[in-house]
């Protein structure tokens, strides 16, 4: 992974922050505060190839999803997350079974946020049939929890989107085989 300040450097080329942001403390993945820059919005500046992020159609609600009891996220409009981890062990298991695994194990859930923050920095940890979900964030009394995959390009996807990274859900009881529960050690 990049320098945090390399990190920094990407995101003002993206035009998503200023020249004079504040570089946050610490080593790790920079992550983009959804105050700052909400998912919905950062979503599209992810790239695989040529084909630019989108939301699904049947999320546009996708900023009501906040983080859960037990994810503190700091107030900074750009903070650093420690190892971030895509979980593909956890593939095939449900959101409700992961969560406890994440949290037995020591580990956050990662947020929809500081999963395409983190497809901006590195796109390359987003494989097709290896994709990961971000139970960090819901939107109160929603069973759907938040995913990144890569479109098929089918359906309302559309046939140009085929091969772009794509932010969709999944019910929290609902398995796939292809999703894994991306995961933090610790943010500062």
């Amino acid at each position: 992974m990049r320098s945090v300040g390399e990190q920094v450097g990407r995101l003002v080329e993206l035009g998503i922050v200023s020249e004079d942001t504040t570089v946050p403390a610490g080593e790790g993945l920079v992550v983009v505060h959804p105050d700052l820059v909400p998912a919905a919005r950062l979503a599209g500046h992810v790239r695989l190839g040529e084909r630019a992020g989108f939301v699904v159609v049947d999320m546009a609600d996708l900023d009501e999803f906040t983080t859960i009891d037990g994810v503190d996220v700091p107030e900074q409009a750009l903070y650093v997350v420690a190892d971030p981890q895509r979980g593909d062990e956890m593939a095939n298991w449900s959101p409700d079974e992961a969560l406890p695994a994440i949290r037995e194990a020591g580990r956050s859930p990662m947020t929809v946020s500081e999963g395409i923050s983190w497809l901006l920095q590195e796109p390359d940890r987003l494989e097709r049939n290896h994709c990961f979900m971000t139970v960090g964030s819901r939107r109160p009394g929603d069973r759907r929890t938040p995913a990144i995959w890569v479109s098929n390009g089918t359906g309302r996807d559309g046939r140009e989107r085929r091969g772009a990274p794509k932010v969709g859900w999944c019910w929290a009881g609902n398995r796939h085989t292809w999703l894994g529960f991306a995961s933090v050690a610790e943010r500062h």
